[in-house]
């Protein structure tokens, strides 16, 4: 595992953290954007938790350099930073995850190990600007109008979200905020057991195992179509 933060305190932290747990071992640790990608380049990790506040190149600059250059390290992103437009541009950079600092440590050492294992990853704080304050879609995604928020129209143009109906929208929304069948229940005001059946829909179309992939599927494909 490679660490890429600028304060020497941290990146110690994490180091000390992550060792005392079997299997998880840091090759390495990069101060900045540059010396990251070179340390990458040289010796490939099959992590790197990245920080998006780097003194010249940040974060995404890294991200899309990692891929420019073919290395296939999965990057699950470690910040501080509340841009909301931070999360949907580093995933469509191609981070495997997205999570803040102020996470649980034994939550970040289960993420890079989910990451490890080749599982997309997102905090619930960052999962709401992937479907924007309506629960549309990621931020330029088209809106449901008036007429397809009550029933079975296909959603417009959001990529390949648009095998989704407007329901499954709604419901795949309520996913990305971090919500349980239940609560999503009451928010809709339908039956849990409708709830279950939507979620199903969902995971099905999108091809993906688990809620937290579908939300990520959904920033991913958001421009496609």
């Amino acid at each position: 595992m490679l660490i890429v933060d600028d304060h020497p305190v941290v990146r110690q932290g994490i180091r000390v953290l992550l060792e005392v747990h079997d299997g998880l071992d840091v090759a390495g640790e990069a101060a900045d954007g540059e010396q990251a990608l070179a340390m990458a380049a040289e010796r490939p990790p099959d992590v790197i938790l990245l920080d998006l506040k780097l003194p010249g190149m940040d974060g995404i600059e890294v991200l899309g350099e990692l891929r420019a250059r073919g290395i296939t390290s999965r990057v699950l992103v470690l910040t501080s930073g509340n841009d909301p437009g931070l999360v949907t541009r580093a995933l469509r950079s191609g981070a495997a995850g997205f999570l803040y600092k102020d996470v649980d440590p034994d939550a970040l050492v289960r993420a890079v190990r989910a990451v490890h294992d080749g599982n997309l990853l997102l905090a619930p704080a960052a999962a709401g600007p992937l479907v924007g304050p309506g629960g549309g879609g990621p931020p330029g995604a088209a809106r449901p109008g008036p007429a397809d928020r009550h029933g079975g129209q296909r959603a417009r143009s959001w990529g390949g979200v648009g095998a989704l109906t407007s329901r499954e929208r709604e419901v795949l929304g309520q996913i990305a905020r971090g919500l349980s069948n239940r609560e999503i229940a009451r928010a809709l005001h339908v039956s849990e057991k409708t709830v279950k059946t939507h979620v199903s829909a969902v995971l099905a179309k999108l091809g993906v195992q688990d809620r937290t992939q579908a939300a990520l599927y959904a920033v991913r494909h958001a421009s496609d179509g």
